[in-house]
């Protein structure tokens, strides 16, 4: 089920690391987002995910991206995200 392994990174301000387990945990509740694709992730550490094939990274990257700035996870500032293969 899960055929990617995939790096996730923040980028706050000019401030870029590793995206904290604890959000990636909370994106990835599909209570939260409510986009059945996202189903097939599961975090498996600080900054890395598991996906399955229909996980676009691009399309993950965006709606991270959307979800974490507008929970204020930026603390004010938009929170970039950046998504590669692991």
């Amino acid at each position: 089920m899960y055929a990617q392994r995939l790096r996730v990174e923040i980028i706050v301000g000019v401030e870029r690391r590793a995206c904290p387990v604890d959000w990636l945990d909370n994106f990835c509740m599909r209570d939260f987002t409510g986009e059945a694709e996202f189903d097939d992730t599961l975090p498996v550490a600080e900054g890395l995910i598991e996906a399955g094939f229909r996980v676009q990274p691009e399309r993950l990257a965006e709606a991270m991206s959307a979800w974490f700035t507008k929970r204020g996870k930026g603390q004010g500032q938009p929170v970039g995200v950046h998504i590669r293969p692991a």
